[in-house]
């Protein structure tokens, strides 16, 4: 029945997010932290993913370059998911693995923040852009669910939600990411 599913969503949800909060406060404060040290300095934050975590990194660098929930300055933010000619010029011509870090390694500068979104913490396109990013003195971050998957080692800070069930992850890092939008937004007086 229809009720059932709503409920149990709904359920499903509200116990999620006491444990996300608590598990996530350490790291999603450092990512804010560093996030503000590079738009200070004149970085640029760059999300990436596959799928709805394509789609969540599209509404990150949206909430940053034209506005959360008050009108203020433009903040530098892009989203690697969003330009189809690149993604299938690259994974046609260097493999599916590569299509973020060969944008990081084009738009990519010391001290901005690459930030990663990966429900199992194990996409191969995700992991090898984090690296790339480390490599050229970015700061590799991401959020994750799952454990933090093979995401463990390479970002940090690494967010994971506490959780196996992909649309509970995905709904997880919107509710995280927004309040990284808003601590970001604080510190730099925005908000």
């Amino acid at each position: 029945m229809f009720d059932d599913i709503l409920q149990g969503t709904f359920a499903a949800h509200r116990e999620l997010l006491g444990p996300t909060a608590q598990s996530c406060r350490e790291s999603l404060k450092n990512l804010a932290d560093l996030a503000v040290t590079s738009l200070r300095s004149g970085g640029k934050l760059l999300f990436f993913g596959n799928g709805g975590s394509a789609a969540g990194a599209q509404h990150l660098a949206t909430e940053f370059a034209v506005r959360f929930v008050k009108n203020r300055r433009a903040l530098a933010a892009i989203a690697l998911t969003a330009d189809s000619a690149v993604l299938t010029a690259c994974g046609n011509d260097l493999g599916f693995d590569r299509m973020f870090a060969r944008q990081i390694e084009a738009l990519g500068q010391p001290g901005d923040v690459a930030i990663g979104l990966s429900t199992s913490g194990n996409s191969p396109n995700v992991t090898c852009a984090l690296e790339c990013a480390r490599m050229r003195g970015l700061t590799a971050a991401a959020f994750a669910g799952n454990g933090g998957g093979k995401l463990q080692g390479v970002a940090d800070p690494l967010v994971v939600v506490p959780s196996r069930e992909t649309a509970r992850i995905q709904e997880m890092h919107i509710v995280l990411a927004h309040v990284l939008c808003a601590e970001v937004e604080r510190q730099l007086g925005l908000g």
